[in-house]
């Protein structure tokens, strides 16, 4: 599934195309993806000025007067911008069509990925209850420290809860708990407010870093050009099981973690 960085790099991608633009008229190839896509997109989407494209989370919001189209990626889903001519392939669901020509295409083979409205002044209730965002000033050591207290689950689990802080799943969950030098398997509350205080640095650091780089090709994710990401080069332990630990030479465990592939090192993560 793409994480923060990839939808990040996705929002960045589009801004330049479509911030600004008028949608002309939009084109539904199904009703559904994992759920029905509202009327609004047909009727109240066309002939709105997109004023931003906004991130929260790993949802996308393509802002308007008339409320707010919200798009996830789910598993498979990307967005493209292509020339309003361009030919639909299979799995290219919806065509957000643009007054200058372009068009903002959805393609979800697995459609597991969403279409959906916000109304103004509302907050959809898939964003309701959702954590401080990673890189925001709300997301610190003592934010963690806090919310973790008498929670027995598992620091991983704990960290990719998006009811604590939005974003962060598996795959830099695992990177920024190695840069921690923090066992994902510890319980959330055993972890110290210093130690907290260094897996939020970390956790910063890795999503900036993966953000500047184009995200993590697994499988999937493209940018809206096409070219994929590759922060994959850079990862130290997701995907490494039995591989050398890039600091100490020593093997790297894997075990599963909330039905999650969890790779760490026994020695330098306590």
């Amino acid at each position: 599934m793409p994480e923060l960085p990839e939808v990040e790099t996705t929002r960045r991608g589009l801004v330049p195309h479509v911030e600004g633009r008028t949608v002309a008229r939009v084109l539904l190839r199904r009703p559904d993806l994992r759920w029905p896509i509202p009327r609004e997109i047909e009727i109240l989407l066309p002939g709105q000025r997109v004023a931003a494209v906004r991130r929260r989370a790993k949802y996308l919001l393509l802002d308007t007067q008339a409320g707010s189209a919200l798009l996830h990626l789910g598993m498979s889903g990307s967005l493209r911008v292509l020339p309003e001519a361009t030919p639909p392939r299979p799995h290219d669901h919806v065509d957000i069509v643009l007054g200058d020509g372009q068009l903002l295409r959805f393609n979800d083979p697995r459609r597991f990925g969403c279409v959906l409205w916000q109304a103004p002044g509302e907050t959809h209730p898939l964003l309701s209850k959702l954590g401080p965002e990673p890189l925001s000033e709300g997301f610190s050591g003592d934010y963690l420290f806090d919310q973790s207290r008498h929670r027995k689950v598992p620091v991983k689990t704990f960290l990719m809860d998006q009811t604590v802080v939005v974003g962060v799943g598996n795959i830099y969950a695992a990177e920024a708990l190695f840069a921690a030098g923090i066992s994902p398997l510890r319980p959330a509350g055993k972890v110290s407010r210093e130690r907290y205080a260094a897996l939020a640095e970390a956790v910063k650091t890795t999503l900036t870093r993966a953000i500047e780089r184009g995200g993590t090709t697994l499988r999937d994710f493209i940018h809206p050009d096409g070219a994929p990401g590759y922060f994959e080069q850079e990862l130290l332990v997701y995907g490494r099981d039995g591989q050398p630990c890039p600091r100490c030479g020593r093997m790297l465990k894997q075990a599963s973690i909330g039905q999650r592939a969890t790779v760490w090192c026994g020695v330098c993560q306590r």
